[in-house]
Parts: C-alpha cells; structure tokens; sequence
C-alpha cells in the first residue's frame, strides 16, 4: 500500500491541527517544517539565556505525532506538561527543557527532535524551517494620532498583540538561510500544507525564507494554504478571508499555490466568494470550501479545525501540477 507524504509547515495550535489531521489522513511520512521566531514565555527566556531555537512550536509539534496508545499519551502529556508556581522553573513546559538539554548535550537541534521523535514513537519528523532563531519584525498603523503613519514593531509577541493594524513583516536576519531538511522535506512530499495560524508571525513568515520559497515552487507535491476560521485578535483583527489570502500574496507575489482551503462558512455570499477567488487566481491558485470547524459536543461551532474534516478536505484535493 502507497502511503501519501505530508509536509505541514506552520506553528502552534494551528500546526498542531494540520498534524493530526495528516495522521488522520494515514500520511507518511509527516514532517513538520516548525517557525523558530517565538519570543515569549518558556521559549523566549530559554532563547535568550541558552542562545538556542525557540523549542515551543517545536515541543508542540512533537506532541501531535507521538505514537498511539497509552505510552505516546504518556509522552504528549509529559512533553506538554507545564510548571506552575513562582520560583524559576515557573512556566517552562517540560518538553521545551527536554529539547534545549538535548540540544547542548548532542549539539545540535536538530539531532535533539530526532532522539524525542525516537523516544516517542513519532508518527514524523519535526524540522525548525532554520538553523537559527529569527526576529519578525512588523510595520503597523494605527499607533500613532495619524493613521497614515506606520511604526516598526518588533518580536513575535508584540507583532501578535499589537493595538494596531499589522501591513507587512520581515525576518532580520533579512534573507536567512533555510534547514536543509526543511527544504528536502518539502520537496520530497506529495502534499504540502501552510497554515493555520498567526498569519503574520507563525504563517507568512515561512514564505519569506528565501530557500523555503524556492522549494515551494520547485515541489511536484499539491501546495494548500488552510486559511484560519477566524481573524485573531490583535494581528489580524477585522481582517475578511480575502484580506489573508490578500496580504498572504503581497508578502510573496511569486509564489505558487494550489488551493486555498477555506471552511464553508467563511463566505456565505456569492460576491464574497468572487472576491475570494480573485484574490486567491493572484497566485493561480484555487479556493475550495469544505466543512473545516470543529463542533462543541453542545453544537456549539469551535474557533479550532477538525482533524476529521480537515483531513477529509485534504485527501479530495486533486492534484493541481
């Protein structure tokens, strides 16, 4: 029996979803192509005491692929498992000191998340898109008296609870230098997937990897951006479906995409849906509206995808090259 390959690039939450939902799928192998920009919390004071790649996203995109069963349970909770308290352990997860002792110990991430992948039982390989920690850096209105005027905010947690209205990032480093794996693993894959997430500081940014870009265009495999349910509070606040899909191909004009996976209720008018589908034919690429949400036992619809469903939408995508 074939299997189909999966590549998910993203971060946090959302990667988390797309992970489960690619195990849902019966994909393998699944890599995980993670952010490295975090700077907040557990992973922002060990990035900055230990010089290391933030491990949060990374630890979180470990948990999803811990195998089946009780052991791989046992794993996902003691990776996830966080200290309380108020000493200095205070808020670091377990799993983020598991990847920065390995790390120093093996020198070198990657080696890190390979040996938690063993340990585990992974279902995939967990890869930091680069070798080094980045910065986002945003220019964003609406912070000063005059709305024209744009001001630079810089780091990943002021990007994603800024007040004002976020118009583009970039990386400092300017154009880093992308994992090699990162690059293998995407071009080695049958389906590849971008999003959902914190558009300006978890999804985009990995579009502004010059390498990364590249082998995006490079792939055979079906390249699907899944757009959030939702626009979050503080980057994306207010923001339409159109205006994702709008600044998501601003910041990366060349690129090529295949679908856009929205879930069905984003849009609900026929105009909406024009618009939608212009914006998204600005990189030849095709919007497909499926049921993607995931429902509260009371009926009650949930700002988080489905694995179920989102799986399902990705294994009825035909592939578009």
């Amino acid at each position: 029996m074939s299997h189909t390959s999966y590549t998910c690039l993203g971060g946090g939450h959302g990667l988390y979803q797309t992970l489960t939902a690619a195990r849902v799928a019966g994909a393998s192998p699944i890599n995980a192509v993670v952010t490295v920009a975090d700077d907040g919390g557990s992973s922002g004071r060990l990035r900055r005491e230990m010089e290391i790649v933030p491990p949060g996203d990374l630890r979180m995109a470990l948990a999803a692929l811990t195998s089946e069963g009780d052991g791989g349970s046992m794993w996902r909770d003691t990776l996830q498992h966080r200290f309380g308290g108020h000493g200095a352990m205070a808020g670091h997860a377990l799993g983020n000191l598991l990847i920065t002792g390995l790390a120093e110990r093996l020198g070198d991430t990657q080696a890190a998340l390979d040996q938690v992948a063993a340990w585990t039982g992974s279902a995939g390989r967990v890869i930091p898109v680069c070798p080094q920690p980045l910065d986002i850096e945003a220019d964003v209105a609406g912070l000063d008296d005059d709305p024209r005027v744009l001001r630079s905010v810089r780091g990943q947690v002021a990007v994603a609870t800024t007040p004002g209205a976020v118009r583009r990032v970039r990386l400092t480093p300017a154009q880093p230098a992308a994992s090699e794996a990162a690059v293998r693993a995407i071009l080695d894959a049958d389906v590849v997937t971008i999003g959902p997430g914190s558009w300006f500081s978890s999804v985009i940014p990995h579009i502004l990897v010059p390498e990364i870009a590249q082998a995006l265009n490079d792939t055979d495999a079906r390249v699907v951006v899944i757009l959030n349910l939702s626009p979050e509070a503080g980057e994306t606040h207010g923001f339409t479906t159109e205006r994702h899909i709008h600044v998501f191909s601003q910041h990366a004009p060349q690129l090529k995409v295949d679908y856009f996976l929205a879930d069905e209720h984003t849009a609900t008018s026929a105009g909406e849906r024009d618009n939608i589908a212009r914006a998204a034919a600005r990189l030849n690429a095709q919007v497909v509206f499926a049921p993607l949400r995931e429902v509260g036992e009371d009926g009650t619809a949930l700002n988080r995808h489905d694995p179920q469903q989102l799986a399902a939408a990705l294994q009825a995508l035909r592939p578009a090259r």
